[in-house]
């Protein structure tokens, strides 16, 4: 890119480190106590399968809590009693869904800011119930946003990128990394954010090439 355009917007990336709230660090405590004994047999040449998993649910856990099964239902009724309203109510939903996890706190203090400054904004996560939880929260915030993953179809992407680059009410782009998809021109987006790094440094760099491609005049901020 650097040798074919010269014109294109210089990319910032910045790091965001971001503590667990009280409610992740129960269930990551939990989910670690419990599976002591399988650490154990680890350590001392056990199988290698279960502790895969273990880690899979402590990541969903830095992530959002929700993605554990029957956690939201928990954190809701918690939630409930603590503030007394009912469960269903959308403020009681966005509380729980936002003070449960340390990332989408930081979204949550980003975004408005972000908007202010016309500021369009593409989001990417590997897991795809990620994007269904923040989904739930631009739907609660009223932010006008489109989607692209695995299951939509060719013909429903390309609606939406057009979309997305026609509309100026048009806010957040949410993708999964994974099917971030060659060729998809996002260049009317000017910030990134990487919910959650790929292991993989190629595919979140594949992921910032959405916008950071020629075509863009203005500078990238990824967070």
């Amino acid at each position: 890119k650097s040798d074919v355009d010269k014109t294109i917007g210089v990319k910032e990336e910045t790091i965001i480190e971001v503590e667990l709230t009280r409610i992740q660090k129960t269930y990551y405590k939990a989910l670690l106590q419990s599976n002591a004994e399988t650490l154990l047999k680890h350590i001392t040449g056990g199988s290698t399968p279960s502790l895969l998993n273990l880690m899979m649910q402590l990541r969903k856990v830095c992530n959002h809590p929700f993605l554990l099964k029957g956690a939201a239902e928990h954190i809701e009724s918690e939630m409930s009693q603590k503030l007394g309203k009912p469960i269903g109510d959308n403020d009681l939903e966005l509380e729980a869904l936002v003070n449960s996890s340390g990332k989408l706190i930081l979204i949550h203090k980003l975004l408005p800011k972000l908007k202010a400054g016309n500021h369009k904004v593409l989001i990417f996560s590997q897991m795809v119930k990620v994007l269904d939880i923040l989904e739930d929260y631009l739907s609660l915030m009223s932010y006008t946003y489109e989607r692209i993953d695995g299951s939509v179809p060719e013909t429903e992407r390309q609606m939406a990128i057009e979309r997305f680059g026609q509309e100026p009410d048009e806010f957040v782009f949410l993708l999964c990394t994974r099917a971030g998809g060659v060729g998809i021109n996002l260049t009317v987006a000017d910030t990134v954010i990487i919910y959650d790094s790929d292991w993989n440094p190629q595919n979140d760099i594949q992921a910032e090439s959405r916008c950071h491609r020629i075509g863009q005049k203005s500078k990238v901020q990824v967070y």
